[in-house]
């Protein structure tokens, strides 16, 4: 079989995800050669080129998008740069691969997906919510096998992290809408990993507050907190039934995140892992079941993290490109 072409490929941001997955998930796949890095400073950058042997440090993203001899951009950046990069990518003839969250807000998801399906030649793809990825075909094929029967509700409650408030703790990137946009804690993940599952929401309302109302830089200044720290969602299911999705990062001693899928002949839980084997279990039972009981998952059907492998393939043709997450096993 002959080699395949090679595939240079720019990194915009590394940072932890980045240096953990991506770098050396693209440096693993045949014929594929990062050749450059652009980061927040000279500097940083340059620790990154040393630490992976990545021959070109740039000084500006662009210098990386306007590249001719770069055939695809990763992109690792905090969510302000995402609708930027990529769209100026795409339309420099470039493949994308952009960590989540995918944008500061709607409109501008919008502007990257429109500009996506005006090249349709290239691959654009989006990092996915990764905590479910073992269970999620399982969790498809129940529920459309009529496991649960209809759906009467989805409940929700994430609470990964979360502990009494902390007004000394320092303030993070997720915390500033300059930054991070509307993007609340790990709400939006879990929405994405919920509609793998039972589809979207046709209406949402929510209550929010922000228990932390400022924390103190580096530089001893006061900073108001701008994003929620505590969220209740309540959603119109388009499928019918409805969900209930609580987060918080401010909930002292709550119990372990879980979500339960209700429907008419039997429930679905997902539980986090006691195990070790996965971060999540997949707890089920049916009417006249007395309770819950843990699901085996099958080894050809759980799932795993094949970000980078999934984005070289679509390049070069060898998986089709999907609208769907890459929650799927091979």
């Amino acid at each position: 079989m002959a080699e395949p072409s090679a595939l240079r490929v720019g990194v915009v941001g590394a940072g932890a995800n980045t240096r953990k997955f991506h770098i050396p998930g693209l440096q693993k796949q045949p014929g594929v050669e990062v050749v450059a890095v652009a980061n927040r400073s000279r500097e940083s950058g340059e620790r990154a080129a040393r630490e992976f042997g990545i021959p070109r440090v740039a000084d500006h993203w662009l210098e990386i998008v306007e590249d001719a001899a770069i055939d695809a951009v990763c992109i690792g950046t905090w969510p302000y740069l995402h609708a930027p990069i990529t769209i100026a990518a795409l339309e420099e003839g470039k493949h994308v691969l952009c960590e989540a969250r995918m944008a500061m807000n709607a409109t501008q998801g919008h502007e990257m997906l429109d500009t996506a399906r005006a090249n349709p030649q290239l691959t654009a793809q989006i990092v996915p919510a990764p905590h479910t990825l073992a269970l999620d075909a399982t969790i498809v094929e129940m529920i459309g096998d009529g496991y649960i029967g209809d759906l009467v509700a989805v409940d929700a409650h994430v609470t990964l992290g979360s502990d009494f408030p902390a007004w000394d703790s320092p303030v993070h990137w997720r915390h500033s809408r300059d930054l991070s946009g509307n993007n609340i804690m790990t709400m939006g993940i879990w929405y994405e990993a919920m509609m793998r599952w039972v589809g979207p929401a046709s209406t949402v309302t929510a209550l929010a507050q922000r228990v932390i109302r400022h924390r103190t830089d580096e530089q001893g200044r006061r900073v108001a907190m701008e994003i929620p720290d505590h969220i209740d969602v309540l959603c119109t299911m388009a499928q019918g039934g409805q969900m209930r999705c609580s987060v918080s990062t401010v909930s002292g001693l709550a119990p372990p995140t879980s979500v339960a899928i209700y429907g008419t002949e039997g429930t679905l839980k997902i539980v986090e892992g006691s195990s070790g084997e996965t971060p999540f279990e997949l707890w089920a039972g049916r009417r006249r079941n007395k309770r819950l009981r843990r699901v085996g998952i099958a080894p050809e059907k759980m799932g795993s993290w094949r970000v980078e492998e999934e984005f070289v393939n679509a390049i070069r043709g060898l998986e089709p490109r999907s609208p769907t997450p890459t929650s799927s096993p091979r």
